[in-house]
């Protein structure tokens, strides 16, 4: 899949990512430059590594100063560049010939929910992620860290506009569904077999009124009355698991 140019705001300086699966999957990807790598001599030399790679060897105490406190290093971290953005209108393209499904989120901004969601996108084969540039994470360790590893095999689509990306999206055969605890229909009578785009709205907030706008239909999931709602990544793992199994 072709990548792009940003088409909002530029990537401020360089995420650290840490841990073994976010790392390893960095270097495995070519889309990624990997800047340097610090590492315990032992969690090093159980990597293959690019002989230009620039490496610092660290102890333990020393690379949990370099993340973000109690974080998971597992004794490795690595200095990478952000990806290009990759174009709507490319991903779409490349979906065009079978029935993945896109991932909408609508403001949601915590990179641990961002990341989690990446991560059942890479099992459930979504074809992308799209967010609003303004209003989503930046690549992060944490976001990383949370995806283990799905953020380098999942394109993520960043627009400026959200509503033009669901218009977009509907013009290329999809049949978008907001999710929203207060629709009538359930999930599983709202996907059909058509193409589907699953539109995910932020904790607490959900959709806002102008996404829901640019949706075909709003379907809830069926939970227990006991719960009046669920993390937006669990749901987008259910919401995933109902378009695959279709």
């Amino acid at each position: 899949m072709k990548r792009g140019h940003r088409t909002g705001k530029p990537k401020a300086g360089f995420p650290r990512f840490y841990g073994r699966h976010a790392v390893i999957a960095a270097l495995a990807n070519p889309d990624r430059v990997v800047r340097k790598i610090w590492g315990t001599r032992e969690a090093l030399a159980a990597l293959e590594l690019p002989p230009v790679l620039p490496i610092v060897y660290a102890d333990v105490a020393d690379l949990g100063r370099m993340v973000p406190s109690d974080a998971p290093h597992q004794g490795i971290v690595a200095e990478v560049e952000a990806l290009d953005d990759v174009w709507l209108g490319d991903a779409l393209e490349e979906g065009q010939d079978d029935k993945r499904p896109i991932l909408v989120l609508d403001q949601v901004t915590d990179p641990h929910n961002v990341g989690a969601i990446f991560r059942s996108a890479a099992a459930f084969d979504a074809l992308c992620i799209v967010t609003q540039d303004r209003h989503a994470p930046p690549e992060s360790g944490v976001l990383a860290r949370a995806a283990s590893g799905a953020l380098e095999v999942v394109p993520w689509v960043r627009v400026v506009n959200l509503a033009r990306a669901l218009d977009e999206i509907a013009d290329a055969g999809y049949w978008r569904i907001g999710l929203a605890g207060e629709a009538d229909m359930v999930l599983g009578d709202a996907i059909g077999e058509s193409r589907v785009a699953l539109v995910l709205g932020a904790e607490g907030d959900g959709l806002r009124h102008n996404s829901m706008a640019h949706c075909d239909i709003l379907a809830k999931l069926p939970i227990s009355p006991r719960m009046e709602s669920l993390n937006v990544s669990n749901a987008a793992a259910i919401a995933l698991y109902a378009a695959a199994s279709r």
